[in-house]
């Protein structure tokens, strides 16, 4: 099941939000920024959104990017925004060798009483932060 996840963000995306079970729903629609930081290298930006519906029960929840080009020794950066634009949830995950990365979190915990407690619930603005290397030359 991952993988038909994976070559389906790769099919649709560079870089997609995906929940995992399917029932918490990632926005394929995104935007994409590149700026420059010097001669050699960029910071990719990438916005989307994810959506839990409120009758969520499963735990997990990940964020995935499909390999592509990246610059060692820089990890992705990935936030999650409320609707109300307050920073909810960072992390910070490390490159694969291909150029993929995975962030795998907690979405539900039940606690001792058997209750299930919500981490996330609701419409997240969710932004990634990748360092590439630079596609054309600098003037």
């Amino acid at each position: 099941m991952k993988t038909k996840s994976s070559i389906f963000l790769a099919v649709i995306a560079s870089f997609a939000v995906l929940m995992f079970p399917s029932e918490i729903i990632a926005d394929t629609s995104e935007s994409t920024t590149i700026t420059p930081i010097n001669e050699e290298i960029s910071l990719k930006k990438t916005v989307t959104t994810m959506i839990v519906p409120e009758d969520n029960t499963l735990p997990w929840g990940f964020v995935t990017g499909s390999p592509s080009e990246y610059v060692e020794r820089h990890p992705i950066i990935i936030q999650f925004f409320d609707e109300g634009d307050e920073m909810v949830h960072v992390a910070q995950v490390d490159v694969k060798g291909d150029g993929s990365y995975e962030y795998k979190f907690r979405v539900a915990s039940i606690d001792e009483n058997g209750d299930v407690q919500k981490a996330f619930d609701g419409e997240y603005t969710v932004i990634i932060y990748r360092v590439i290397p630079n596609q054309d030359q600098l003037v």
